[in-house]
C-alpha cells in the first residue's frame, strides 16, 4: 500500500501525459475550459495541452498523498515536503507561464535538496540521516553509515544532472519516458547495490547460539 501511494504521483503523471498526447484537442481543450484562469492568457494550445494536463494532474496527486499520509496519521516524509513544495510552485509557474522547463526542473530540485540535506545535517548538524532512518532496524559500524551518506549524496547530485541533460537534450517524450522509468529504475538498481553493500557488514546470525 505506502509502495503504491510513493509511486502515485508519478504514475498518474506519466498516464495522464500520455493519454493528453494521444488526445492533444482534449487535452487543451479541458484544461482551458476547468483551469484557464491558472494561465496566462486564458487558452492552452494543443501542443502544450498533454503536459500541462500531467503537471495538473502530478499537482493534485502529491497533495492528495501528503493529505492521505496525515489522515491515516503516518510519518510524511522529508522527501515527500519537498516534492510537494516543488512540484505545486514550479508546476504552477509551468501552468500559468505555458513553460514546461519550470516542471522538468522538479525532479533536479527534489534530488538536490535531499543531498543538500543530507550534507547539511552531517557537515552541521552531525546527524547522519540515513542512519537515522535505518539505524533502528540495522546494526552497522558508524564508517558505514557515514559512507552510505556519502553514497546518498553523490547519487543524488547525480540524478539532478542527469535529469537536467535529458530535459535540454532530448524531447519532451523522452523526458517523460526518464522520469517514469529511467529514473526509477536507477533508483532501485541504487538501492539494491546499498543492500548488497550493507550485507557485508552486517552481524551473521547463524552460528550456533548458547
Amino acid at each position: 500500500m505506502k509502495l503504491l501511494l510513493d509511486f502515485l504521483p508519478l504514475i498518474l503523471f506519466f498516464g495522464s501525459y500520455q493519454y493528453g498526447k494521444n488526445h492533444a484537442a482534449w487535452a487543451a481543450a479541458f484544461t482551458t475550459e476547468h483551469f484557464g484562469f491558472m494561465v496566462s492568457g486564458g487558452t492552452v494550445g494543443t501542443e502544450e495541452g498533454p503536459v500541462m494536463l500531467a503537471t495538473l494532474v502530478v499537482m493534485a496527486a502529491t497533495l492528495a498523498q501528503v493529505v492521505i499520509l496525515k489522515l491515516l496519521r503516518r510519518k510524511v516524509d522529508l522527501m515527500l515536503w519537498i516534492s510537494l513544495v516543488l512540484v505545486v510552485s514550479l508546476g504552477a509557474l509551468t501552468v500559468w507561464f505555458h513553460n514546461k522547463t519550470f516542471i522538468m526542473w522538479k525532479p533536479t530540485g527534489v534530488y538536490w535538496a535531499m543531498a543538500l540535506a543530507l550534507w547539511g545535517s552531517q557537515a552541521f548538524l552531525r546527524k547522519n540521516l540515513i542512519q537515522a532512518m535505518l539505524g533502528s532496524e540495522l546494526a552497522l559500524p558508524a564508517s558505514v553509515w557515514t559512507a552510505l551518506n556519502r553514497a546518498w549524496i553523490v547519487f543524488f547530485s547525480c540524478m539532478g544532472v542527469l535529469n537536467l541533460l535529458v530535459a535540454y537534450n532530448f524531447s519532451e517524450a523522452t523526458w517523460v519516458g526518464f522520469k517514469a522509468y529511467g529514473s526509477t529504475a536507477l533508483l532501485v538498481v541504487f538501492t539494491l547495490a546499498q543492500g548488497f553493500y550493507m550485507g557485508k557488514f552486517m552481524p551473521d546470525d547463524s552460528g550456533p547460539k548458547s
